[in-house]
């Protein structure tokens, strides 16, 4: 143990004391292991005297304690005790489940272990209970990822619009531009020009005649006329290139 051997780590000494006290910190409490920290959650205070005491028999000076709150999120349960036993009866695939609030769990989900710990880090340490949203560590989540996540772009076929562009080619030609144009790492995509292309429903009706809108990747146009059926549900827009 004093040298960290592997059988070592496996190790720890134990103190003799008494079995019989109410308080059971002191039944043969852990006395050394190979590697020990002074900062602890709070939850833990009321073993500090069993620490001291541990320090006292074996002679070592006397260590401050750094106590820290625990980290609590809003409507979640983060006991293992109880999260145990959704694993046990199967309702979940297991502590690395993407609905769990585990640290494995969460990574499977998509969050960055960078996100995580300046997440951490923004909290600093205090003692006081705190009280987390999820929002906040989504938030520094995304902003990790998108300087690196390639973009696509996609319409649902139940929403779309057809754009038909009188000046555009009439032929479809495709280019090779980046996934990502901040990060090259992302790769490339092929895109596809034409003269006719889908929008999202949600921007085609919220466009008005000789508004100019910009198309991704290639450039602004002008939409010069809107049909719509007798619903009122715009189905075609057409309008002309405006690439200056």
């Amino acid at each position: 143990m004093t040298t960290g051997s592997e059988k070592g780590l496996m190790c720890c000494l134990r103190g003799k004391l008494d079995l019989r006290d109410l308080n059971k910190s002191p039944r043969d409490p852990v006395y050394y292991r190979c590697i020990t920290h002074a900062l602890r959650s709070s939850e833990y205070h009321d073993r500090n005297d069993q620490y001291y005491r541990i320090q006292q028999d074996m002679g070592f000076r006397k260590v401050h304690i750094y106590e820290i709150s625990r980290l609590n999120v809003v409507y979640t349960l983060l006991s293992k005790r109880k999260l145990l036993w959704f694993v046990q009866n199967g309702e979940v695939e297991g502590w690395d489940d993407p609905r769990f609030p585990t640290v494995q769990g969460i990574v499977r989900r998509g969050l960055k272990i960078e996100a995580l710990i300046q997440f951490i880090l923004e909290q600093g340490a205090s003692k006081n209970l705190n009280l987390m949203e999820w929002d906040k560590l989504w938030a520094i989540n995304k902003k990790i990822i998108d300087l690196v996540s390639p973009r696509h772009t996609g319409i649902s076929e139940e929403r779309r619009v057809l754009l038909i562009l009188i000046d555009g080619p009439k032929d479809p030609f495709v280019c090779v531009i980046p996934k990502q144009k901040k990060y090259e790492g992302a790769g490339e995509k092929s895109v596809t020009y034409y003269n006719r292309l889908w929008i999202d429903y949600t921007d085609a009706k919220s466009i008005s005649i000789n508004e100019e809108v910009t198309l991704k990747d290639w450039g602004n146009a002008i939409v010069k006329d809107i049909k719509k059926d007798e619903n009122g549900i715009v189905t075609q827009l057409t309008g002309v290139l405006h690439l200056e």
